[in-house]
């Protein structure tokens, strides 16, 4: 039973899951966090975490991560990516067949503009529900820890937004100012 949940889970995360990896963090959050329990939100957090430090796509890594987690078996990870996968390779078989003539036809331009500001949505709503307290601490709590926090999320802001660094060495830098400071 708990297979089929999460097949159906990451299928319809691949389904509905417009905008990438980023775009579907928040429905899986959702989904593992809120409405299953699979996962704590400190454990999710660090799904997010190793999602951006290996090779590959954030979503399905993350479906990876937590099929192995909550089955406790790689076949939980063989399915859960399977499900993510499955939408858009069907999908994506479909569509090219007919986008390629029909992307100048002004209903498909509309569809698109349409999508386009939603996908930035789903983004802004990913890194909202990444800035929590299990994240950056809380000032009642830890001062210390919010503190610090705080300086490495803007450092990290500012230095790939307007000094252009690297993300791969902004990732690598915080982690040794992490390791360093806490």
């Amino acid at each position: 039973m708990l297979y089929l949940q999460l097949f159906y889970t990451f299928f319809k995360i691949g389904l509905f899951g417009f905008g990438g990896g980023y775009a579907m963090l928040s429905m899986i959050q959702g989904e593992v966090v809120t409405r299953y329990g699979w996962l704590t939100p400190k454990e999710f957090t660090d799904i997010v975490a190793i999602s951006q430090m290996t090779p590959g796509p954030i979503g399905i890594n993350s479906a990876t991560y937590v099929g192995f987690t909550s089955t406790g078996s790689v076949w939980g990870s063989v399915i859960a990516t399977f499900a993510v996968m499955l939408p858009s390779f069907i999908l994506m078989l479909a569509i090219s067949k007919f986008f390629l003539k029909y992307q100048k036809h002004p209903v498909v331009e509309a569809v698109f503009s349409g999508l386009r500001p939603a996908v930035v949505g789903l983004l802004a709503s990913a890194a909202l529900t990444l800035m929590n307290t299990e994240n950056f601490s809380s000032p009642n709590e830890d001062m210390y820890s919010f503190i610090i926090s705080c300086s490495i999320f803007l450092i990290a802001f500012i230095g790939t937004r307007k000094y252009k660094i690297n993300p791969i060495a902004m990732i690598v830098a915080c982690g040794i100012a992490g390791l360093i400071l806490y």
